[in-house]
């Protein structure tokens, strides 16, 4: 599975490339299109990336005038990030080949094969829900749980 996902990752991004965006910044455009303009933190949390990640790819995004930065007005100190014209354009025309290429991909399976692949991805990703749901629940009980150590 783990090959497949770079295989297709891969092949995806070249795909898009071609348009002009990677598959990484698309992550932030269409977030930033979905989700409306955001603090960059927010878009750290929301990807899963760092901080200062997210302010490089932010920087090179805004150099290429896909995204703009303006003042938070309900924090001076803070910027808001929104997706520009521009990057609305370059996330359109990237995702054309994106959907094209994955199209091609998965044109190999027969339409059986294609439900009973779902299946199997929605057996899957349930049980992987469940899995971090225990996890996040031992973690955040054991934390409360454990006592403070005496600095020695």
């Amino acid at each position: 599975m783990f090959k497949l996902y770079h295989q297709v990752s891969r092949l995806v991004n070249e795909c898009m490339m071609d348009e002009g965006v990677s598959l990484a910044r698309s992550k932030f455009l269409l977030l930033l299109e979905c989700q409306g303009p955001q603090r960059s933190t927010d878009i750290a949390c929301a990807l899963g990336f760092a901080p200062r990640t997210v302010t490089e790819a932010i920087d090179g995004l805004e150099r290429d005038k896909l995204v703009k930065r303006e003042p938070d007005p309900k924090d001076r100190r803070a910027k808001i990030v929104s997706i520009t014209d521009m990057g609305r354009t370059v996330i359109s025309a990237a995702q054309q080949p994106q959907h094209k290429t994955i199209e091609a991909i998965f044109a190999v399976l027969t339409e059986d094969q294609k439900q009973h692949l779902k299946e199997i991805v929605r057996c899957l990703s349930e049980k992987t829900e469940e899995l971090q749901r225990e996890r996040d629940k031992a973690e955040s009980g054991t934390d409360a749980a454990r006592p403070l150590r005496a600095i020695g």
